[in-house]
């Protein structure tokens, strides 16, 4: 913004130098002009300048800004200057010479302030005499569109917590049948192991209890990586194909039909490795270092039976555990269906585990509906964050900020380092403007799934640092970062990112009205307001207060679109 000159009246300066006091300062300027809401200040250097042998040497003058809206007015601190010759503390004026005159007035900004208009008040001393004159006005005030970033859920879209609910649940059941070495006949002792038996019963239950299913069946056969390749490889067939057969006769008693997956690894490498390094065999380490050492199978075998002292007793304790057939059963664990889930989060909630009800949540579209199993699930397992944080999510996409605030607390009693609910209480900190609270919260909000750099974004916008807020927003198309580059005067870039919004409102166009007023385009302000006040009436007493669009107050077409 532009500086502003007042003269100080002629009326006021003739007053004060009959009385023989003090006189104001002249040529008065007050920069910006009109005054700026940064974050939650508004201020304003005011200047000018004490005329030679005006002020008076025994004069005292106490100078207040204050800022007049309607319904009050706010008074910055004052600044006294002395005559060289009066006994009061002061900045010194000198009779002869005269003196500047530089004073900084900060405001603490409320709404009403948009349409103000800023004054000087002089109180005039000298001895025993007092010369109170009418306050002087030296600039108009305020320009609030830094007001308009606001901390909505339009805005800054709060985060969900999600269920963990799964409608599928695969369970593995696993077992070996091992073989003698170089051998690949089964043994009755190992067909009929705890493990075996476990398998049968598992096979069994998924095909016949109604929440399960087979998902797959496999059988691998293996050899132990001793020994030649070749022969390796014929005992790794042999097993799997004796296995399969013996599991498909299993199968066709037990009257279960199921397709069986087959797999073969000669020469079982990454098995020696996992049970080495599970073993407590001494020297293990020395032969780990072996298998990352060489990759070729032979030198690897070579290098092992080297090592002649640990080597028996790889063999009798490693070995006889890599002649095997591995069969695995994957089972489907099929959960409640969508209307089931429903049916019972409305009549009997406690049937349901905290996911399931938190999951029943997202099968309505209904608010109300959405709170009342949220608010269930947080009496019902009041030991988990996500139904807190979920209720204030709802509060916020409310308007409802306080209780949204309650809400994320308790969360965050639950889980204070979680990144989503730092998120979501740090916007809802800046909906009620409380930046410092705010940026506390996003400070711990790294890994959030929300968009953490649209939040930072509008709390730098907030606070008035607009150069940070430009990085955070980066291509970001919203209202806020729109404010953002008209604050920095980036008008082409503002109407770039309003044409962009995906749901444009009345303060989408609103903003494009003051793109408009701000570089002179007389038909963008009518056209953009127009289209404002369409969406939403109480922009017409908006513009008729702001200061934005001071020059076209007076214009039949703007009073057409605003009365």
């Amino acid at each position: 913004m532009k500086k502003s000159l007042f003269l100080v009246s002629i009326i006021a300066l003739a007053v004060l130098t009959s009385c023989g006091t003090a006189v104001q300062p002249e040529q008065v300027s007050v920069n910006p002009s009109p005054l700026t809401v940064v974050g939650n200040q508004v201020e304003a250097e005011i200047t000018g300048t004490f005329p030679v042998k005006k002020f008076a040497k025994n004069a005292v003058l106490t100078i207040t800004p204050v800022l007049k809206y309607e319904g009050g007015e706010a008074l910055a601190q004052s600044v006294v200057y002395v005559g060289e010759k009066a006994r009061e503390n002061g900045q010194v004026v000198y009779y002869s010479v005269g003196g500047k005159y530089r004073q900084v007035a900060t405001f603490d900004y409320v709404p009403a302030m948009a349409k103000s208009e800023l004054y000087l008040r002089f109180v005039a001393r000298s001895g025993n005499k007092t010369v109170v004159i009418p306050d002087v006005k030296i600039a108009d005030g305020v320009v609030s569109t830094a007001k308009m970033v606001v901390a909505s859920a339009e805005e800054v879209k709060p985060q969900i917590t999600a269920d963990k609910f799964q409608r599928i649940i695969q369970e593995v059941q696993e077992a070996d049948i091992r073989f003698l070495i170089q051998q690949s006949t089964l043994r009755n002792s190992e067909l009929k192991s705890q493990e075996m038996k476990d398998l049968h019963a598992a096979i069994k239950d998924a095909n016949t209890a109604e929440n399960k299913a087979i998902n797959k069946i496999e059988v691998a056969g293996y050899a132990s990586p001793d020994g030649s390749e070749g022969l390796n490889e014929k005992l790794a067939d042999a097993r799997q194909a004796n296995a399969e057969k013996y599991l498909k006769n299993q199968l066709k008693r037990a009257k279960v039909t199921a397709d069986i997956e087959s797999n073969v690894t000669a020469e079982d490498w990454a098995g020696f490795q996992a049970a080495m390094e599970a073993s407590n065999i001494q020297d293990k380490e020395l032969v780990l270092r072996v298998l990352s050492m060489y990759t070729d199978p032979e030198e690897r075998e070579a290098q092992i039976k080297n090592l002649s002292a640990v080597y028996k007793t790889i063999a009798d304790e490693i070995l006889p555990a890599l002649r095997r057939s591995r069969l695995i059963l994957t089972t489907d664990l099929i959960g409640k269906s969508d209307d089931e889930i429903a049916a019972l989060a409305k009549n009997d909630p406690r049937a349901l585990n905290v996911d399931e009800l938190l999951y029943a949540a997202t099968l309505t579209a209904d608010a109300a509906e959405k709170m009342t199993i949220y608010t269930t699930a947080s009496e019902l397992f009041p030991a988990d964050y996500r139904s807190f944080n979920n209720i204030g999510m709802l509060y916020f996409n409310q308007g409802d900020v306080a209780n949204a605030r309650r809400s994320f607390a308790k969360a965050l009693q639950l889980a204070p380092a979680n990144p989503d609910v730092n998120y979501n209480a740090g916007i809802a900190a800046m909906a009620e403007n409380d930046l410092a609270q705010a940026e506390q919260y996003l400070g711990k909000a790294a890994g959030t799934k929300g968009d953490l750099k649209v939040a930072m974004g509008t709390l730098y916008t907030m606070k008035g640092d607009y150069s940070a807020a430009k990085t955070a927003y980066g291509k970001e198309a919203t209202n806020n970062a729109a404010v953002q580059q008209i604050l920095n005067e980036d008008y082409a870039a503002a109407r770039q990112t309003l044409a962009r919004v995906a749901k444009p409102n009345a303060t989408t166009a609103y903003l494009a009205a003051v793109v408009g007023a701000r570089t002179n385009d007389r038909d963008a302000v009518y056209a953009n307001l127009k289209v404002a006040v369409q969406r939403n009436a109480q922009m017409k007493a908006k513009a008729q207060s702001d200061i934005e669009f001071a020059k076209y107050q007076y214009d039949q077409q703007f009073q057409e679109i605003v009365k």
